[in-house]
């Protein structure tokens, strides 16, 4: 299962960033081009997936988009993006993103208290991105419902899902030996 996903991370290049290995992929970077018999894979993972009712689909700029586009196609849910520009809308959320090599303020539109959701993102890998998210989707009372990541690289995912009682499903694991991308048994 998912053996374009497993062959295509398995050749990915490794670059160092800073101190931080990362790899370049299609399905995270669009390089090179994503083929649509793997974008349909990894959409279809991801619905099989998805539990419980929710009204929509969420996610953070950028290398999310392509991903909430397809599940929505898929189930007919509509998405959201969380940008890294600010509308100055009312009920604007604003929160800061801590990522392995960068930060930044990010913000929620289009939610309100109640809205159950599943959100979703290409890669999780030092938890810091899904951990601002998490935060101000509390903070709006926003319920999420599910968390679906393409790419768990990293120990971030368990820091997340302790940090915040939430249960991260995930189409594969890496890790970076040697400067290449492993796939973890799992």
């Amino acid at each position: 299962m998912l053996e374009l996903l497993k062959s295509s991370l398995e050749n990915a290049p490794v670059i160092k960033f800073q101190d931080y290995d990362y790899f370049v992929f299609s399905i995270a970077d669009g390089i090179p081009a994503i083929q649509p018999e793997l974008f349909e894979e990894v959409i279809n993972a991801m619905a099989e997936k998805v539990e419980g009712e929710y009204d929509k689909i969420v996610t953070a700029e950028a290398m999310g988009i392509h991903l909430a586009a397809g599940l929505s196609m898929k189930t007919g849910k509509p998405f959201t993006i969380i940008r890294k520009r600010k509308y100055n809308l009312p009920d604007e959320k604003e929160f800061e993103q801590v990522t392995g090599y960068s930060s930044r303020k990010m913000y929620i539109n289009g939610l309100k208290r109640g809205d159950r959701i599943v959100l979703l993102d290409d890669l999780i890998s030092t938890g810091g991105t899904l951990i601002g998210i998490l935060r101000a989707l509390d903070q709006m009372g926003v319920v999420v419902v599910d968390i679906i990541i393409v790419i768990d690289k990293g120990t971030g995912r368990s820091k997340v899902e302790e940090k915040f009682g939430v249960n991260i499903k995930t189409l594969v694991g890496i890790d970076i030996v040697d400067g290449q991308v492993r796939i973890r048994e799992e």
